[in-house]
């Protein structure tokens, strides 16, 4: 549950507000929408963030933007730590316009911290205003991370999504889960590709992908979360896993693990 709030008695002259709140395993908050964008950063843990188009991981040491007005719910993979940036809708017209998980910078994750402890920044104090500036320069910038899965419409395909999700490590064709589903191959290749804008097996293959993140989150081997995921060989996966991210697997985690040292030491 929320162990801290930030909040104030008026929201006049504020630009961002800030949330720190820690969470067990398992733990969902509910779909809900707010009147700000936010920034979901966690210091601590894994959380899966479900919209009614998508899906993403969003890694310690990674953020997800959420515009306002998006509907979200959000999934807690193991304990998480949370901090929380609500900023002003209409501040500025460069921010990201729809969800996506951005890498945090060093200056970025040092500003949310201090943002943090100040709790609210205020436009009529002249150091908050200044704070605010570079805190809008930085999301003005942000890089985005490949942790998204688009979802489609088409309740066949859907149905197939439940299959794939069900048993990321089963090798059956599009034939094979097409017939269960009641439609052709090339209906559900179609479909995918028209309403998630990736082929079905780049699709499967981004869904193995963030499954694995869950996995290694929860602390399972490189080797059990690529048996887990389909891979034949942890090679196999390390080199999928680079390809997508850019590093291994246990760079990844290992320097999500050095960050979230250095906060907990902060």
């Amino acid at each position: 549950m929320p162990q801290k709030r930030q909040s104030g008695d008026s929201e006049e002259g504020l630009d961002i507000r800030s949330l720190a709140s820690g969470y067990s395993a398992g733990f969902i908050i509910d779909a809900h929408l707010h009147d700000w964008h936010q920034l979901v950063y966690a210091t601590r843990g894994v959380m899966t963030v479900n919209t009614s188009t998508s899906s993403w991981v969003v890694p310690s040491h990674r953020a997800l933007w959420v515009p306002a007005g998006t509907e979200h719910e959000i999934e807690m993979v193991g304990a998480v730590s949370l901090r929380t940036l609500y900023v002003k809708a209409g501040l500025s017209a460069s921010l990201p316009r729809h969800c996506c998980v951005v890498n945090v910078s060093p200056l970025l994750r040092e500003l949310i911290l201090h943002t943090i402890k100040i709790g609210m920044l205020d436009r009529y104090v002249p150091a908050q205003k200044r704070l605010v500036g570079v805190i809008l320069d930085q999301l003005e910038t942000l890089r985005t991370v490949p942790l998204k899965l688009p979802m489609p419409r088409d309740r066949r395909a859907l149905r197939v999504v439940e299959l794939v999700r069900a048993n990321p490590s089963d090798s059956n064709s599009l034939d094979l889960l097409s017939t269960k589903v009641g439609a052709s191959k090339r209906t559900i290749e179609r479909l995918f590709l028209s309403e998630t804008e990736m082929t079905f097996g780049k699709w499967r293959q981004q869904l193995r992908l963030l499954h694995a993140l869950r996995l290694l989150a929860a602390g399972e081997s490189v080797t059990t979360a690529a048996l887990e995921v389909g891979y034949d060989s942890t090679s196999a996966f390390i080199s999928a896993f680079k390809t997508a991210l850019g590093t291994t697997p246990g760079r990844y985690y290992h320097e999500a693990s050095g960050l979230e040292t250095k906060i907990s030491r902060g």
